[in-house]
């Protein structure tokens, strides 16, 4: 995969995305974790792609991803992890312990790192269902209504 421009991202994320339903993930048993992935079409025809995946034995090690399909496979736009171990950013070489935010950069893509290689300390959430309403506030997620209701964005305090 060609590697994906800051501009590039960040226009991922301010396409809109429309859910036509609230969001309630039903997780599939994958041995050691619980996982969820829900595909949702961009207005610019993207397809984005939102996964969850948690551990059964500890309930803070979780990822909530926010991601696009380019090709066949997932780019991991951002991602919400809870309180795991310690991260490192490896360009920076800071540590972060507890809840993070992982971004993808073209910078990290460039020395060959994960696309999402780089993460911020995070105090937004503290278990993945906070998680996934701060992803989807900030990713430029709306809820589509019936007719005759306004159509709201996602207020997350």
């Amino acid at each position: 995969m060609d590697v994906i421009t800051d501009v590039q991202i960040t226009s991922y994320t301010k396409e809109k995305k429309k859910l036509h339903e609230e969001l309630k993930p039903r997780f599939k048993d994958r041995g050691t974790n619980y996982c969820f992935d829900k595909e949702i079409k961009g207005e610019y025809e993207h397809t984005f792609k939102i996964i969850i995946r948690q551990s059964k034995i500890n309930p803070l090690d979780f990822s909530v991803i926010f991601g696009v399909l380019i090709g066949n496979k997932v780019f991991r736009i951002k991602r919400y992890n809870g309180d795991h171990g310690c991260h490192t950013n490896k360009i920076e070489g800071t540590q972060i312990k507890g809840f993070h935010i992982h971004k993808a950069t073209e910078r990290y893509q460039q020395k060959g790192f994960q696309e999402d290689g780089y993460a911020e300390k995070t105090t937004k959430y503290a278990n993945w269902t906070r998680a996934l309403g701060v992803m989807l506030q900030e990713n430029n997620f709306e809820i589509e209504v019936d007719e005759g209701q306004i159509q709201t964005r996602l207020n997350i305090e």
